[in-house]
């Protein structure tokens, strides 16, 4: 593969245009897929399918909770990123990595473990009966849905808000208070028009998570897209299920274009200075308890169930059929690492040519990876069953496929991490490669693929992490009797034998840490910024 190295070159290698070029229709293609899908149903068949009142109500719901979960993770994201770094709260950075935590806690497991903790029979509702406590609030349908989604997922805005607030200038909040502005005016009216963008940018992961997210929905007995397309599909109601995923296609598709419109409004005042840090006083306490609150239920009633799980016997815990095999745990590495490594392989020239190439074109095919991201996994999992069992050589239930939509689903990490560390590179060290008689091809290999290496190790780690808990696309693709660590998971919580998936289930919360730990390195680690701003 030659990669030419000259940024001054208003021409575009044909060799790695024409190849980043496949990249990209390759991960479109599903789309196109589902397209073709669902235009074979004809045009009055598909508006009576949609239109139906079960299929109407499914749209509400999946708005609504979207909506609503969307609005809480702000509400609480938001505050909780202004505690960490505009005020005194004590002991800070041990704050900012707890709240960010839950993010380990992949939500379908924080969901089941509610439901042990808090469903009809679950942990609360043994302990309580003896004290005379008969009945516990219903956990499962919207409300509980909704709750867990927004405990899982709001460190996506907590995360984005803090970035926005140490990149900005504290002196402008300063200049508006000696106008005699307070700090709640000033707050309102200067910092958070110019956080907005981050704020908006966490909004879309809290939304785009919630549009797409199948586990939790289905575990909550709340019907929602995800677990109609699902459930139509197993019931061979396909057409249904390519309308209702090009439906949840084009509602994902809003969300993109409301939070563009919202992400855009800002300017961003660089800056990090921070000056002084607004004192708490007398709320400094209802602060400390709204924090606990958090982590207590975000991370110690998950992590608590599961170990639970480990030593608690009797029925519902354990149960015949359904013992644990660490061949599913080989599985899960197995096509993850595939997945990591085909993204790498797909990542380097889609990265290297939008770094060194800008243009129309180059940010095309940089942008055309991230459809991907944005297809939810139940959508990507259904047109790749359609053109598998419609143009494939073979059953679509087949590993290469399965490998196939974990690329196209996480290819921007990959993407993103080695753009960034392409960026980097100064350009002069590749000249004085080629002025010393290097071709392109060993110009990239030896001077730039050692420098960016640090950058494609993290985004294959990335890709290798969040493959290992995809769900709806593994559940859909998977070979006939290939179990994976989530397939194991949700097989045996269907079953109701939630002992049998706590080992399972703390190794994937162990692996969510890993993805985390890369996370907070990529971004020079939050604790590291804090410890720098207070310098």
């Amino acid at each position: 593969m030659g990669f030419a190295e000259s940024a001054e070159d208003d021409s575009l290698p044909f060799g790695l245009t024409l190849l980043s070029a496949g990249i990209a229709v390759a991960v479109v293609s599903p789309i196109l897929w589902i397209l073709l899908r669902a235009g074979e149903v004809g045009v009055e068949s598909s508006i009576e399918t949609l239109t139906r009142p079960s299929m109407v109500e499914i749209l509400v719901n999946s708005v609504a909770l979207v909506t609503t979960v969307t609005v809480a993770c702000v509400l609480l994201g938001v505050p909780l990123a202004v505690l960490t770094v505009e005020t005194d709260l004590p002991f800070r950075r041990f704050w900012t990595v707890v709240l960010s935590l839950p993010l380990v806690v992949p939500s379908y497991i924080g969901a089941f473990a509610f439901v042990s903790a808090f469903g009809p029979r679950g942990a609360l509702a043994d302990v309580l009966a003896p004290l005379g406590v008969e009945s516990l609030p219903q956990i499962y349908g919207f409300a509980g849905t909704a709750l867990v989604l927004t405990l899982f997922v709001y460190p996506y805005v907590f995360l984005t808000t803090r970035s926005a607030l140490l990149s900005f200038d504290g002196t402008l909040i300063e200049a508006a208070r000696t106008l005699n502005h307070s700090r709640l005016s000033a707050f309102r009216h200067i910092t958070l028009p110019q956080i907005a963008p981050g704020v908006a940018a966490g909004a879309l992961l809290v939304a785009l998570y919630t549009l797409s997210d199948f586990g939790t929905p289905s575990i909550m007995h709340y019907g929602v897209f995800t677990q109609a397309i699902y459930v139509e599909f197993n019931t061979f109601g396909r057409d249904t299920a390519a309308l209702l995923s090009l439906e949840l296609l084009a509602v994902t598709a809003v969300i993109v274009a409301l939070e563009s419109r919202i992400g855009d409004a800002g300017e961003n005042y660089a800056g990090g200075n921070r000056t002084t840090r607004t004192s708490l006083g007398a709320w400094k306490i209802p602060a400390l308890f709204l924090c606990s609150a958090v982590a207590a239920l975000a991370l110690a009633v998950p992590l608590g169930v599961l170990f639970m799980w480990l030593v608690r016997s009797g029925p519902g815990y354990t149960g015949g059929g359904f013992a644990f095999e660490w061949t599913y745990g080989w599985n899960s590495t197995y096509v993850s690492a595939l997945a990591a490594a085909v993204s790498i392989f797909a990542a380097v020239p889609v990265a290297y040519l939008a770094a060194r190439y800008r243009s129309t074109l180059t940010s095309l095919f940089d942008r055309a990876t991230y459809v991907g991201y944005a297809t939810p996994g139940i959508v990507l999992g259904i047109s790749l069953v359609y053109f598998g069992s419609s143009y494939g050589p073979t059953p679509y239930r087949i590993v290469p496929l399965l490998v196939f939509a974990y690329v196209v689903r996480f290819l921007p990490q990959a993407v993103g991490t080695t753009r960034s560390s392409v960026l980097q590179v100064d350009a002069k060290l590749t000249e004085a490669a080629r002025t010393l008689g290097e071709s392109p091809g060993r110009t990239f290999r030896r001077v730039t693929l050692p420098l960016i290496a640090p950058g494609v190790v993290a985004g294959a780690a990335l890709v290798f992490l969040t493959s290992m808990k995809e769900l709806p696309a593994t559940l859909l693709l998977r070979p006939t009797g290939f179990e994976t660590l989530v397939t194991y998971i949700w097989r045996v919580q269907d079953a109701g034998y939630y002992g049998q998936a706590a080992v399972p289930a703390l190794v994937l919360v162990a692996v969510s840490g890993l993805s985390m730990l890369v996370l907070l390195k990529q971004d020079g680690s939050l604790v590291r910024q804090e410890g720098q701003k207070d310098g």
